[in-house]
Order: C-alpha cells, then sequence, then structure tokens
C-alpha cells in the first residue's frame, strides 16, 4: 500500500493554531526536514508518528522555538511565529511537556507554576500567600488536584505532568506538545491523563501528541501525521487509517504485519529459533527492574547475536545495561556460563566476562581529554603493569594492536580521542568492550550516530565476536542493527512480547515495538511513580544535537 502525501487535514477549516508549510531544516550533510508540513486545529489532539530519524524532534524545536527552519513558514492562529530568542513570545503561543520532566523537585508546586514571575516586579518582595493563592487559582481552573504547597518531588509522575500543563496553559499558549507523556505511566494514569487532555480540549486547547505506542492514537487523537526519511509522508483522519496502514506508512514497506511474529509468553523468555544444542552464555531469568520490567527472561548461545529490540520507554536499554552490572535488580538472575553476575556490580559483570558498549559514548563511553590509548585500555589497566601501576610503553602497545584491529583512523595512540571522528570515536568504545575478550557482548545502539561505512563495519565486528564462539546482546531500536541478529526479541513496556527469525520484515518488527495489538500499557509490578531515564530523548532522531551528524 503506497501513501500519496496529501493536503494538512484542515486546510479549508478553521485557521490552524499552529501551522507548519514547506519546512527544511539542515544539520551540515543532514537533511532534518524537506518540505514538511502539519497544521494542528483548535481543540483537537493531533497524532505526530514516525520511525527514529524521521524528523519529529526537528519538527518540535522548531515550533517552539528552539531552532530557526532553514526554509518554510511557521504560524500560530494565522499569525506568523516570533523570531527566535523572544522566549515570552513563544510561550504564549506553544508549550512543550517533555518525557523527562521540567519540574525542579525542591521546590514547591507554587514556585514551580511562577518561577521567574513569583513578584510583579524584579524588585518587589514575593508575598508567598498571594503566590499560594494565584497558583491554587490556576491549578482549580484546569481542575488539577494537587497542593500549590506541596514539594513537587511529593508528586506522582502523573501530578507533575499536570502541573507542567497547567505552568503552559498559563503563559496563554493554547497549543501543546506532548512528547512521550505516557511513559512513565501505568494503566490508570494514562486513563487519567486522557481525561484531562479531554476537558482542555473541550476549552479550546490543542495538542500535538508524539508517541511510540499506536494504540494511544487511535484512543485519543482525531488526526495523524507521519513522518518518514525527514518529509511529511501521510496526514489523514485517525478512523480512516488502519494499524497496518500507519505501520506501513512509518516504515515505507509493504507485507503483513506483526501478527505473523513468533508470539512468546512473557513469563516463559524466549523461544528458540530452532533446535539448537549450543550452550548458553548469557542468561537472564525472572529480572524485576523496578519501574522497568518484571519477571522478564532471555537466554544467548554461543555463536549467537540476539536483538533485544524497544523502543524509547519498553526498557530493553536498562535490561541490558543491568547484564554488565550498572543496575541492580530486585528480583531475578544474570548468569554468564553459568557464572552468576552479583546485581548492580560492574566488577562482577567484568570478570564473569561481560563487554559491555554503552549507549552514549560521549557520556558514558569516552574520557574526551584522554587519549585513545588510555580510553582504549581502561578494562585492561590491571594486565598493563605490576603492583598497581599502568607501564605506557605497554599500554601503547596494547592499544596499537586495537587500532589496527578496530581499523581506528587516528595520528596515533596519544591522540586525544575528542579529535577523532565520531564514528572512530564509536570503534574506540568498542575496542574496550572488546579489550577483555569478553564471553558475552552487550553493545547498546552501538551504531548510534556514525557513518554508513562506520556502521558497516562495526556490526560486522560484533558478528565476528559471537562466530568466535562467544555470544553477543544488541540492544537497539535500529532495523539495521537488528538485521545482523540470528533472533529479535521485543520488548513493549517491560515485557516481551515478539520473538523473530532470520527473514522478518520491518513492518512486523515496528509494529511489535510500537505496541500494536498490545493492550497492557505496563509491565505487571512495574514502579510507575519512578524517575528511571529511559531514554534520553525519547525519540533519538538523526537531527539531535551533539550526535555527529556530519556522519550520519
Amino acid at each position: 500500500m503506497a501513501h500519496t502525501p496529501t493536503a494538512p487535514a484542515h486546510a479549508a477549516g478553521p485557521t490552524p493554531v499552529a501551522e507548519a508549510v514547506g519546512i527544511g531544516k539542515r544539520f551540515g550533510a543532514t537533511v532534518a526536514l524537506r518540505d514538511a508540513r502539519i497544521a494542528v486545529a483548535p481543540g483537537e489532539s493531533h497524532a505526530l508518528v514516525g520511525r527514529n530519524g524521521a524528523g519529529k524532534s526537528t519538527l518540535v524545536s522548531l515550533l517552539t522555538g528552539l531552532r530557526r527552519p532553514d526554509a518554510g513558514v511557521l504560524r500560530f492562529s494565522g499569525e506568523p511565529a516570533p523570531p527566535v530568542g523572544d522566549i515570552d513570545a513563544w510561550r504564549t503561543r506553544v508549550a512543550c511537556v517533555y518525557q523527562r520532566s521540567t519540574i525542579i523537585p525542591d521546590l514547591t508546586v507554587a514556585e514551580n507554576l511562577f518561577l521567574n514571575r513569583q513578584s510583579s516586579g524584579s524588585l518587589q518582595p514575593i508575598r508567598w500567600r498571594q503566590l499560594r493563592r494565584r497558583a491554587e487559582e490556576l491549578l482549580g481552573e484546569y481542575g488539577v488536584d494537587v497542593d500549590a504547597a506541596a514539594r513537587a518531588r511529593d508528586l506522582t509522575v502523573e501530578q507533575r505532568q499536570f502541573v507542567e500543563i497547567a505552568r503552559a496553559l498559563s503563559f496563554g499558549a493554547r497549543f501543546i506538545v506532548l512528547d512521550e507523556p505516557t511513559a512513565k505511566l501505568d494503566a490508570r494514569g494514562i486513563g487519567r491523563l486522557f481525561d484531562k487532555l479531554r476537558d482542555l480540549q473541550r476549552q479550546g486547547v490543542a495538542f500535538l501528541y508524539i508517541s511510540h505506542h499506536l494504540q494511544e492514537v487511535y484512543d485519543l487523537c482525531t488526526t495523524v501525521t507521519v513522518y518518514r526519511d525527514a518529509t511529511h509522508i501521510l496526514t489523514a483522519p485517525v478512523t480512516e487509517v488502519g494499524h497496518r496502514a500507519l505501520v506501513e506508512a512509518m516504515t515505507g514497506d509493504t507485507a503483513a504485519t506483526a501478527a505473523d511474529a513468533t508470539a512468546v509468553d512473557p513469563a516463559a523468555g524466549h523461544r528458540a529459533a530452532g533446535p539448537d544444542e549450543r550452550p548458553e552464555l548469557l542468561t537472564v531469568d525472572g529480572l524485576t527492574l523496578p519501574g522497568v520490567c518484571h519477571g522478564l527472561s532471555l537466554s544467548v548461545r554461543s555463536g549467537e547475536v540476539v536483538g533485544l529490540a524497544g523502543a524509547a520507554a519498553s526498557g530493553n536499554v536498562r535490561v541490558g545495561e543491568a547484564v554488565a552490572g550498572l543496575h541492580r535488580a530486585e528480583e531475578g538472575r544474570i548468569s554468564v556460563g553459568g557464572r552468576a553476575v552479583r546485581p548492580g556490580s560492574v566488577p562482577s559483570a567484568l570478570a564473569a566476562g561481560v563487554g559491555l558498549v554503552p549507549e552514549d559514548r560521549h557520556l558514558q563511553g569516552l574520557v574526551g581529554n584522554r587519549s585513545v590509548a588510555e580510553n582504549a585500555t581502561l578494562t585492561v589497566t590491571d594486565q598493563l603493569g605490576h603492583f598497581g601501576t599502568v607501564l605506557p610503553s605497554r599500554t601503547r602497545v596494547f592499544a596499537r594492536r586495537m587500532i589496527r584491529d578496530l581499523d581506528i583512523k587516528t595520528p596515533g595512540p596519544a591522540t586525544p580521542v575528542s579529535a577523532l571522528s565520531g564514528g572512530n570515536q564509536q570503534k574506540v568504545v568498542v575496542a574496550r568492550a572488546l579489550a577483555t575478550d569478553p564471553r558475552v557482548l552487550v553493545a547498546v545502539r552501538p551504531t548510534n550516530g556514525v557513518d554508513v561505512k562506520s556502521k558497516e563495519f562495526l556490526l560486522r565486528r560484533v558478528r565476528e565476536v559471537a562466530d568466535g564462539g562467544k555470544a553477543a546482546l544488541i540492544v537497539s531500536d535500529e532495523l539495521d542493527d537488528l538485521r545482523v541478529c540470528d533472533r529479535v526479541v521485543v520488548m513493549f513496556h517491560g515485557r516481551v512480547v515478539a520473538e523473530f527469525a532470520p527473514g522478518w520484515r520491518d513492518e512486523q518488527v515496528v509494529a511489535a515495538m510500537e505496541g500494536v495489538g498490545v493492550t497492557d500499557h505496563a509491565a505487571p509490578g512495574t514502579d510507575t511513580d519512578t524517575d528511571a531515564d529511559t531514554d534520553a530523548d525519547a525519540d533519538a532522531d538523526a537531527d539531535a544535537p551533539g550526535t555527529d551528524q556530519d556522519e550520519r
């Protein structure tokens, strides 16, 4: 089923509260948006969906005044958008409630609602009683049942979202972008949020709703817009677009849906792709991480590459990190070759034979002011000297071997790792993970922000680890990362929902990751009032700043 781009659904209706026409945006050589468009009507809940890299995050940054488009026009209620940098003007037109709360925990609800406007003038004292009364009136106006004097840290995730929405509306905005608002809510919390959004819609407030859970699009929204490969693909009433058609529009493929996948009982772990007597090198049994997953089980055999797929709120990244000892499990067991990994212990995971390629090389993977050699050998310093000392000569020899094996383009081992390109920095991270000759390699989004050539090289290297009799777990939502896998296990909101043998089609895996056909919003027993970081951006588009756009 091919989709022909259509005109915005409200072109002949009332003046859109927010409208983007012919929008273009580039980051260096990367085209983040190309002739993109969207129109949101007053009082409408309008869904924006698309795969990672589709351009959703870039559009949001333009609609909220964080960036200036290279081409095209932005309008609010028929008027041109304010100049970038005029914060007060933008606040009266649009607000964004992000997955990661911007509420300051140590301040009260009233202080958060009126941050930087607590008094009538910069030299006027704050009248606290009056501030609380104003806050109570504002919360009451929008039906938010929260104590204005309560500390924000004591609120539930759901209550914090309501406070953020009320704060946005207090500036006069009647258009709010909701970016993955249900990622940390259970089914009851989602129901209450949707009830509140419907109440606000009746008051004329419009929402641009971004979510990786497609069922929510059908539950809440009246119109859906699909972006793919940085451009507009489809705008249509939700009632006229079925689940299959929506997934096809997102992926560009036409075939069967996730119903063709091998269904998996979450309590039973994965189902092997076929008879295989190779030993299990990684076993995860009944893993429970608070707020992430409950009773999750999976295994990876010798010579096997398994993909652990899932969208931002699925919990797959946290599970992969837990295997490497970064998170303490509440229940369950992780073992490598029969040797138990002590929960929450990185040294124990290293000793058991786990190597980790972390999700974010800048924050988790590299020491930027240190050399290539130092970064590549951080996990093996005990092998490079005696009595706690590290011999520079041994470090250089070891590093040269890693540079050669990983084909790292660098003037030499002493070069600061910050001077390398993104692809070569990622190779240094992989080199460090392989330096211990791990029995199990856990690679979290291993090709994030690298060029095509580096991507192919890194995935081939992961494949070689398994072909050498070891095991590899690729944790990713990037389809290209998953193609190298022997099996793909899909998580959705903390539990395994599907498994695919080789030969899967893009729309099958995407449908499973997006929760098509899945009714539960959260894993049983998860603490939905947690602030556990489940994604970094909930939409890791190729347009995110600081992700080596020149190499994408």
